[in-house]
């Protein structure tokens, strides 16, 4: 389950949110806040600004969790071949976690790039307290990395934090021709499906048998994206009053 929200400020910073509820045990999705996609022309135009969702797993053993963040949508796999197509190194991608029941972040990872192209490097911070609280407020800390290396490559520990940075297939599925014959108004402005009627011509999705999946691609090429994922302990996620934790990503100017 999954949800997410692009919004810009008029102080230029473009944030993609998305948010969900987990039990730092279970892992069970308890409730989810504002969905869509490329809400704005300024996210569609930026791709690397795109964040397309965020996941929480469980990890490699019961007392690990995975995050997972994926931006970038609709990469071919000739545009997510190693060192092709680069995270912004202009931008600061966060996992926000609340561990206390209010709705602000106590936790961040905040994860920055540097570079381009197969010799980019990544730094991973975190998890710590945040530098500012608030959606709209995102600074990266002065905080030593915790993880650092090239991307596309598995960093870290098995027994601490481990982080993969670089494309990988997308795992959603949606018949997205369908969708905005039946809601024209979010049909992006460039590209083969902005061509679709301005009004709407369908009141449901197509039947399993006759969806298409716009992801799968065509000819067994899927799309791909690009991904964060941080695998880590459990234990320095949760708070001290419960086991769940509220988990949001922001991708920040």
């Amino acid at each position: 389950m999954h949800w997410h929200n692009s919004i810009r400020t008029r102080s230029r910073v473009w944030i993609a949110l998305l948010a969900v509820v987990v039990t730092a045990t279970g892992l069970l999705v308890k409730r989810s806040l504002a969905s869509d996609h490329q809400d704005t022309a300024d996210v569609e135009l930026n791709p690397s600004m795109d964040m397309t969702d965020v996941y929480a797993f469980p990890g490699s053993s019961s007392d690990r969790i995975a995050l997972v963040l994926n931006s970038w949508a609709l990469l071919t796999p000739a545009e997510a071949a190693p060192g092709v197509t680069s995270f912004d190194d202009n931008l600061l991608y966060q996992f926000k976690v609340d561990n206390t029941g209010d709705a602000n972040e106590d936790l961040v990872i905040q994860v920055t790039f540097s570079g381009s192209g197969a010799n980019q490097t990544v730094e991973v911070r975190g998890p710590m307290a945040p530098p500012v609280v608030g959606a709209m407020r995102n600074t990266v800390s002065s905080a030593a990395p915790t993880v650092t290396g090239k991307v596309a490559t598995v960093l870290g520990s098995t027994n601490g934090m481990q982080v993969f940075a670089g494309p990988r297939q997308d795992p959603f599925y949606i018949d997205l021709e369908q969708f905005f014959r039946i809601i024209p108004d979010r049909k992006p402005v460039t590209g083969p499906l902005s061509q679709l009627p301005d009004t709407a011509t369908a009141g449901s999705f197509r039947a399993p048998g006759a969806a298409v999946d716009i992801l799968g691609g065509t000819g067994g090429h899927p799309f791909n994206v690009l991904s964060i994922v941080i695998e880590l302990p459990k234990s320095q996620l949760r708070g001290t009053a419960s086991d769940k934790i509220g988990v949001w990503g922001t991708i920040s100017r």
